[in-house]
């Protein structure tokens, strides 16, 4: 068995891989509140990882070194990602008799029929979410499993920069535990929301719906901030780092704005539009209560304007740390920039205090 949820440890950092970046983030905690001790984001060469898999370990563990050492961290014990369509979950339900050990030996003698891959390529976890409510004798147990190799090559490319894997997460779960943070932003007035999550990474967007705090529907689709970027590339003849660093810093030419952002903009509220009505399509909802942007793209200025008219519904960025202190080795301004892309790693380094 490998800890897909992880055991209460000691602190962790939040590692998250993405298909452009690797973001590093260290919280601690005193009260009710948290603090961000340490964070650092560093750019991945093209098609190190490629739709969320890893294909070049050695190119990774290189950025893994220089973000760590970036952030000054002594941490090094880390929590990591793989991505929900990598893992497969199943709500079962068990003897609530049994302990822990007697279930870990029931879920290994039944695994087969849960799982479509052979078991001795399959890292395996659960996790009792509590008394059933069809059978009062009965636990729901939620099983996770997730082929060995999207395990085994997160845990290789940290060991290369020196870090051990302390947890193996499902980056949903992460993306749910760093809500949250920001459901209190949300003008809710006690009632119970239902919220979508639409995360615009470099090559994937990801929509995650939130009812009651509780992730009830994701959807993957290839589209991204890389696309902007190409496009500033390819019109301003410019290569692909300095297209980044420009859409970034900006300095363009003055038709930027009318001949490229504004149609990427249209793309984005186009693809957040369409994902949506995937959703009301597939799902007993029809409405959401809030739309929350995250990822790197979020913060392209008028996006939430835009997000807000084309769907009707209320419509803000990002920003786990807004209620937190930030410690002395952060940059209080970049982190901000960051935040809308830091969800993942939030919600892992939240993992210290389970």
């Amino acid at each position: 068995m490998f800890g897909l949820f992880g055991k209460k440890s000691s602190a962790v950092l939040g590692v998250d891989i993405s298909s452009s970046s690797v973001k590093l983030l260290e919280l601690s905690k005193q009260g009710d509140r948290y603090k961000v001790e340490s964070y650092a984001v560093e750019p991945l060469p093209a098609n190190a990882v490629v739709e969320k898999n890893i294909t070049d370990v050695e190119a990774v563990g290189e950025v893994l070194k220089r973000v760590a050492s970036k952030s000054r961290t002594g941490v090094k014990q880390v929590a990591v990602a793989v991505s929900g369509s990598a893992v497969i979950t199943k709500l079962i339900q068990m003897d609530g008799g049994l302990n822990e050990f007697e279930m870990e030996d029931q879920i290994t003698l039944e695994a087969d029929q849960y799982i479509p891959y052979p078991l001795d390529e399959v890292a395996i976890d659960f996790e009792v979410q509590g008394p059933s409510e069809t059978n009062p004798d009965q636990v729901d147990v939620l099983l996770a499993a997730c082929r060995k190799e999207n395990v085994d090559i997160r845990e290789d490319a940290l060991e290369i920069a020196s870090l051990t894997t302390k947890i193996v997460d499902v980056e949903a779960y992460a993306l749910e535990r760093a809500y949250a943070l920001i459901e209190s932003q949300l003008d809710s007035q006690g009632e119970e929301l239902v919220v979508a999550i639409v995360d615009v990474g470099a090559t994937m967007t990801t929509l995650s719906v939130l009812a009651e705090g509780k992730t009830v529907y994701t959807r993957e689709q290839i589209f991204g901030g890389k696309q902007l970027t190409e496009e500033i590339q390819r019109r301003y003849g410019l290569s692909l780092e300095e297209a980044g660093l420009a859409k970034k810093q900006g300095g363009l030419p003055d038709d930027y704005e009318t001949e490229v952002l504004t149609p990427f903009r249209e793309a984005v509220v186009q693809q957040v539009a369409r994902a949506l009505q995937f959703f009301f399509g597939a799902s007993q909802y029809n409405a959401v209560d809030f739309v929350v942007l995250a990822g790197g793209t979020a913060s392209i200025q008028g996006l939430t304007e835009m997000v807000e008219e084309k769907t009707g519904t209320p419509t803000l960025v990002a920003n786990p740390f807004a209620d937190m202190a930030v410690g002395s080795r952060v940059n209080a301004s970049a982190l901000s920039n960051d935040a809308p892309s830091l969800m993942i790693a939030c919600g892992l380094a939240m993992r210290s205090f389970d």
